[in-house]
């Protein structure tokens, strides 16, 4: 059962207890009150005739029964004794008046001269009837004197309201009935679009948000709920690009694994099954020696970004300024052989750094920057100190990175001029270890370039001040 009606249930339910117990209390109250009063005032009315004959009887005593009906008769006349009136001895009914005075009940039993005894009861016609009995002495004989009320009209009237009751009861709880199904549908329709985004969620559209604006509770699940999906959304999207940069890695890694490894084989077994003059054997070693190599920087970079990435490190207090400058002094002679002038521009201070991962981080970016310079030219490498750590900056004059490889740069194996790198050993893996680098030291790198001017990579440590 959907919670709509489960809510209308309860409404009308609600609805039927109160306004039935409500009602029937209401009838039940004044139907007590009415007989109350009808009570009381053929109390009266029998009292004025008891205390009539009893004045009487003290005026003049009565000798004869016949006094007696003659003062009763009077007395009806007036029509003061309701529907019945009955005086009889015990030796037997001395005056009786009215066809329900058959009817009466004998209370002799539960009166004397002092108390009145009372009682209702139906007649035959079916209507109700309420009977007073009295005693009273004439001489040393008791009388008893019984009257009749005719009492209908109270009991038709509860009649009449339990049946008007009944159908506005009824009215009322079918009205209740149509207002709580549209109260419930408009409260619980909030939660049937949440309910839809759920679904459509769960299908893979992911782009569906419930969008309830109410500033209820269902709003704010709602509101939770699109955030929730917003989160789920950008995580998904994040593992679908990790799963294509993955792809993308593996595809990359097998290919820089098959170009060295096929060419080592081919000219291993070019050895082990021809004879070769000995120009021809010096070149084959040089070639399986040379790609070997390339297999190995392959092999350490990719150990070097593997650690970067899963184990912790204590960064230790260090002097970014002499790490720099001792690695520029060691550079320098080997670029100038290459008609490339490496400078350097420090702050002195001190910073919280992995000595050995600063060191490769420097290493990589000059290393890719003399790439950039075919023709010679020059690399700047400054040191700025801040607040929270430092600033490395490499900038070279050579041929520049087009805009939109800028932002591919970072990835594995990615290589702007693919047969220039692979001619000069790279494997596209330098500034990804780069990038983690500056990321394990809580930092950022940057690039910015203009083709056939330079480029400047620009590397945020926030490691700490020390």
């Amino acid at each position: 059962m959907k919670f709509r009606f489960k809510a209308t249930c309860c409404m009308i339910t609600l609805m039927a207890l109160f306004f039935g117990a409500g009602g029937s209390a209401l009838i039940s109250i004044t139907f007590h009150t009415s007989l109350q009063q009808e009570k009381k005032t053929a109390q009266e009315s029998y009292r004025m005739i008891l205390n009539t004959l009893q004045i009487v009887n003290s005026m003049d005593e009565w000798t004869d029964e016949k006094d007696i009906s003659k003062i009763l008769e009077q007395l009806s006349a007036q029509d003061a004794f309701g529907a019945a009136l009955q005086l009889h001895s015990e030796t037997g009914i001395i005056y009786s008046k009215g066809t329900v005075a058959l009817h009466l009940k004998d209370l002799s039993g539960k009166i004397d001269t002092s108390h009145l005894a009372c009682t209702i009861f139906s007649a035959p016609d079916s209507r109700y009837y309420l009977q007073l009995s009295g005693a009273f002495f004439v001489g040393k004989e008791i009388y008893y004197l019984e009257a009749a009320y005719d009492i209908s009209s109270i009991y038709e009237a509860r009649t009449q309201q339990q049946e008007l009751f009944q159908q506005i009861f009824i009215i009322l709880i079918a009205a209740c009935a149509c207002f709580s199904y549209i109260l419930a549908f408009f409260l619980t329709r909030p939660l049937a679009r949440l309910s839809k985004a759920s679904r459509e969620i769960a299908c893979g559209n992911y782009d569906y948000r419930s969008r309830i604006k109410s500033s209820d509770e269902v709003g704010a699940v709602s509101r939770d709920f699109d955030l929730m999906a917003d989160h789920l959304q950008n995580s998904i999207e994040q593992l679908q690009h990790a799963m294509e940069r993955q792809n993308l890695f593996i595809g990359n890694f097998t290919h820089e694994l098959k170009t060295p490894m096929t060419s080592i084989i081919g000219y291993a077994d070019l050895l082990r099954s021809q004879t070769l003059s000995k120009e021809d054997e010096v070149d084959a070693a040089n070639y399986i020696f040379s790609e070997g190599r390339r297999l190995e920087r392959l092999s350490l970079k990719l150990l070097d970004i593997f650690v970067s990435e899963h184990e912790s490190f204590t960064l230790t207090k260090a002097c970014a300024a002499d790490i720099i400058t001792s690695l520029v002094n060691h550079l320098k002679p080997v670029l100038a052989k290459e008609q490339i002038t490496l400078e350097c521009d420090c702050e002195d201070g001190y910073c919280m750094l992995d000595t050995d991962f600063f060191g490769s981080l420097l290493v990589n970016l000059i290393e890719n920057a003399r790439k950039a310079l075919a023709n010679g030219g020059s690399i700047a490498v400054r040191l700025a100190m801040t607040a929270d750590g430092c600033t490395v900056t490499v900038t070279d004059n050579g041929s520049g990175i087009p805009e939109t490889a800028l932002a591919h740069i970072t990835e594995a194996f990615y290589r702007v001029d693919k047969s220039r790198s692979r001619a000069q050993g790279g494997a596209g893996l330098g500034l990804t270890l780069c990038a983690e680098i500056a990321k394990m030291h809580h930092g950022t790198i940057s690039f910015e370039s203009k083709e056939q001017c330079g480029t400047t990579v620009t590397v945020n440590l926030k490691g700490g001040r020390a």
